[in-house]
């Protein structure tokens, strides 16, 4: 049997299999950041993994980056959420909510409060972004102040408190894909030169004082964190220093005894077999576009405990079933991932449907 198809613990919880749902944006929220029936739906569907990692959700009116993401501050983002955790639980599953702050990656355009992006430093990703009136061009960001810096770490800890009062069991922070933590990381987006820039102590510390702080609100065995290592898209580079950077980052995250570390493999093998080694907690590893007969292969080997999959669990709701009587997989289709209804969201058909998407 594939070893993925094992059970395991996982912080609190006890999964039954090492299968996750990876996080990916979907744009359904309504305008205020609420999540609606069809998320509900949504998630409820891919409840037979071992657990879902909910799509990027922010922390507070600046977390905001794209069109319709759900927020995960105010009372009625709550509400929402206690609606997709219900749904996921009543189907046995088990969720976490991502906490994401897009930092620099956000255009006044796509948001409520139309102001300009934050980010460590004053410094424009160089890439344009989808917005009500097309592409356009990121605008450069303003630069945090030091309070506001703190301000933001105290949002992703309360975002973190309210997550669980909407049900969930627990969150996941976003320190990848180019994002605010992970633009602490690298000098290209940081050239503070306060206690949050500069070494490599200084450039994990937002990292680490977000992991922290939410640990001691909500429990450490209900926090996680995802990181990218060596990841260079959106205009983000970590210089030579990155592989170092992210050995100190790992081995000072190790301290909280967190619920999992969640790594989105570049390639770089030796860094992974590096952050496995200081990592003594549960290792979800995601490799992008891994090829079906590859699927299992980490946890087989023992790099990872658990492994990550989104476009596969999107397009398959159905995906463990699938993959144990060797069924054929629908295809994703790429044109509804953002944005709409339920067209390419929760219309995927199930074995024994029949037409694929």
């Amino acid at each position: 049997m594939n070893p993925l198809f094992g059970p395991v613990r996982l912080g609190g919880l006890e999964l039954p299999n090492r299968l996750v749902m990876a996080p990916m944006t979907r744009s359904r929220a309504d305008a205020n950041g609420v999540p609606g029936e069809l998320a509900a739906e949504y998630y409820a569907q891919r409840a037979g993994v071992g657990l879902i990692v909910t799509e990027g959700t922010q922390p507070s009116d600046d977390g905001q980056g794209y069109m319709n993401t759900p927020g995960i501050y105010t009372a009625a983002h709550v509400a929402g959420w206690r609606k997709v955790t219900d749904a996921v639980h009543d189907k046995g599953g088990h969720i976490f909510i991502q906490l994401m702050h897009a930092g620099r990656m956000s255009h006044p355009d796509n948001t409520l409060h139309h102001r300009q992006g934050v980010a460590p430093s004053a410094i424009a990703p160089g890439v344009p972004m989808f917005t009500p009136k097309g592409m356009q061009d990121i605008p450069q960001p303003r630069s945090l102040t030091t309070d506001e810096v703190r301000r933001s770490v105290a949002d992703f800890r309360d975002a973190g408190r309210l997550a669980i009062a909407a049900g969930a069991d627990g969150v996941e922070i976003h320190g990848a894909n180019g994002y605010l933590v992970q633009q602490f990381i690298a000098p290209s987006a940081n050239t503070r030169t306060d206690a949050y820039g500069g070494s490599i102590e200084n450039r994990a510390r937002f990292a680490i004082e977000v992991a922290a702080a939410i640990a001691r609100e909500i429990g450490a065995d209900k926090t996680a964190i995802r990181l990218s290592p060596g990841i260079t898209m959106w205009g983000i580079n970590e210089g030579a220093e990155g592989p170092d950077l992210y050995r100190y980052l790992v081995g000072e995250l190790d301290k909280l005894s967190l619920a999992y570390l969640h790594i989105m493999h570049q390639g770089d093998d030796g860094l992974l077999a590096d952050l496995r080694k200081l990592w003594s907690g549960k290792l979800i590893v995601n490799r992008p576009g891994r090829p079906r007969d590859r699927i299992g292969s980490d946890v087989g080997a023992g790099l990872a405990d658990l492994e990550a999959y989104g476009q596969m669990i999107l397009a398959n709701p159905d995906l463990i079933a699938r993959l144990k009587s060797g069924a054929p997989l629908n295809e994703a289709d790429r044109t509804t991932f953002f944005g709409g209804a339920a067209r390419g969201y929760t219309d995927y058909p199930a074995l024994g449907a029949t037409a694929a998407v």
